[in-house]
């Protein structure tokens, strides 16, 4: 059964005609026309440093390319702290974390949102090893079985100047995209987050700046 979404985050789905639902609207077409030569189904969102809106973010973009009939996997790769199966309402006793430990499949772990065409991967219980679970041949096997079965995979991370697990899933994405927040965000943290991105060949797409006004 689809649970409805309870979360105010989604501001997409509860007011499609706001201002910031059009930001959001923004960010998806800048992303498909960032590259003409490279296909972009797989991207990671990530930040310098935690409480930056990633998730938000994240959230909101996957309902846009769900909205235009792309059908769409969102996976919370965030295995210590994870927080998307709140906003969309779902249970999270199995997940990434249980998929990559062989625990269970792939059609019990990912679940139906309210949303049409939009899937969710929840992150799982908290592993004792989340870092070696990313950094696992199972995990580069999984994204290759689910990019032949979605159109656009949507994933959120911990922030990356906080552990190593985005840096590891940013080399195994078409794109990564980075999410600032205004007046918090130092450039120092920008810097070495792009340094460490840069270090595994990552493609940035480029930066949102966040919690403006």
């Amino acid at each position: 059964m689809r649970r409805l979404i309870n979360d105010g985050s989604l501001i997409v789905s509860l007011n499609p005609n706001s201002p910031r639902t059009e930001t959001y609207r923004l960010l998806r077409t800048r992303i498909q026309f960032s590259s003409k030569d490279h296909e972009l189904n797989t991207l990671m969102v990530t930040s310098s440093q935690a409480g930056e809106g990633k998730t938000t973010t994240i959230s909101n973009l996957a309902v846009i390319y769900a909205q235009e009939g792309k059908k769409v996997l969102l996976i919370d790769a965030n295995m210590r702290k994870p927080s998307l199966h709140r906003i969309f309402s779902q249970l999270n006793h199995q997940g990434l974390s249980t998929l990559l430990t062989r625990q269970t499949s792939n059609g019990d772990a990912i679940q139906e949102t309210s949303i049409s065409h939009l899937h969710l991967l929840p992150s799982g219980p908290v592993p004792s090893n989340p870092s070696e679970l990313i950094d696992s041949k199972a995990m580069w096997e999984l994204l290759e079985t689910l990019e032949k079965q979605y159109d656009v995979i949507l994933i959120d991370t911990p922030s990356i100047l906080d552990v190593s697990d985005s840096v590891i899933l940013s080399a195994m994405c078409d794109g990564v995209i980075m999410v600032a927040a205004a007046g918090k965000a130092k450039k120092d943290h920008l810097r070495k987050a792009k340094d460490q991105l840069s270090h595994v060949n990552a493609r940035i797409l480029g930066v949102v700046l966040n919690q403006v006004g």
